[in-house]
């Protein structure tokens, strides 16, 4: 029997410990429906660093199994995505970092969906190892540790024994990738149908959406960043945009990116691609229309430049997220 231990901090999601749980019991009932055996394949355990409930976003009370103290073995530790971000002033936290890098050195498999991330690179478990996160979270995770290698494009990655997955959603994802390492991957198969969920999806790109610098407080750079949002369907030339905010072209370049970590050319193609997408996703243009809409001629240079950023193509996208459809 695989023991999964899922630990709930102040602020975390109850929704993904709570799927987790229910996740594992469909694996069990599944598992016995297979005809393998009677005895569960899953056992999951709540813990809290001492043993007392938490409360969750929209104040949802979290109630535990037991401390961190009373697990004596288990084969998987979870962390769930938690708002505000794990920090070092959280009640508890020295208890919960020096418990996480014991289970670490005793080989025991860790693993978080979302900004659970934050609590393992917090604890210097994440440092020199390839990990994920929430997209909406990538910059201040890149700031707080740079020591880590992180892959936004990724809803899943594994490393040295510890598993990260994306968004909140992508929890069950998690899910299944436990079901298959602890059972089999018949099992995480038919979990995968039952939970109605893609097992093949392994990219966050095409859910990503262009988040711009703007508290930088260079007000010529903000003006030039108003100025390609206002007209990105335009003939846009870099050199005069920067003379109608008063700098050299090249200084202009350097002070664009130390402002926005961006190029002027990056950032223009960024905003290009985010029009397109609300045009795939609320209109009935054609992809050449839309390719002369948002400053582009060649509709299979657009094309090239939608899949570098989503990881999909157009017309994926607009299959998608083109509204829900109903039968």
């Amino acid at each position: 029997m695989a023991h999964i231990t899922l630990l709930a901090l102040e602020g975390c999601f109850s929704s993904a410990i709570a799927n987790l749980v229910d996740g594992f019991w469909i694996a069990n009932a599944w598992h016995r429906a297979l005809g393998c055996t009677a005895k569960p394949l899953f056992e999951t355990c709540i813990v809290t660093w001492d043993g007392r409930p938490v409360r969750g976003v929209g104040n949802l009370l979290v109630q535990p199994d037991a401390a961190l103290d009373a697990v004596e073995r288990t084969d998987a530790i979870v962390i769930p995505a938690s708002m505000p971000l794990p920090e070092r002033a959280m009640p508890g936290i020295a208890a919960i970092l020096a418990w996480l890098t014991d289970q670490h050195q005793r080989r025991t498999l860790l693993a978080s969906a979302c900004t659970g991330s934050f609590l393992l690179a917090e604890a210097g478990l994440l440092d020199g190892k390839t990990a994920t996160t929430n997209w909406q979270f990538a910059r201040q995770f890149e700031r707080r540790y740079p020591k880590v290698r992180l892959h936004m494009d990724r809803i899943l990655t594994e490393d040295g024994n510890i598993v990260c997955a994306g968004a909140t959603s992508a929890v069950m994802h998690l899910g299944l990738h436990l079901i298959r390492r602890f059972g089999s991957e018949d099992l995480a198969a038919v979990c995968a149908k039952a939970f109605l969920i893609d097992p093949n999806r392994d990219s966050q790109a095409p859910y990503a959406i262009f988040q711009p610098r703007k508290h930088h407080g260079d007000e010529k750079i903000l003006k030039a960043q108003q100025w390609l949002e206002d007209n990105y369907g335009a003939t846009v030339a870099i050199d005069d945009l920067a003379g109608q905010v008063g700098i050299s072209p090249r200084h202009f370049k350097r002070r664009f990116r130390k402002a926005t970590g961006e190029t002027p050319l990056g950032y223009l193609q960024n905003v290009r691609i985010e029009a397109a997408k609300r045009k795939l996703e609320n209109s009935q243009e054609n992809v050449n229309e839309i390719t002369y809409r948002i400053g582009y001629e060649d509709s299979s240079t657009f094309r090239r430049l939608f899949k570098k950023h989503t990881g999909i193509s157009p017309r994926e996208y607009r299959d998608k997220f083109c509204g829900l459809k109903v039968a």
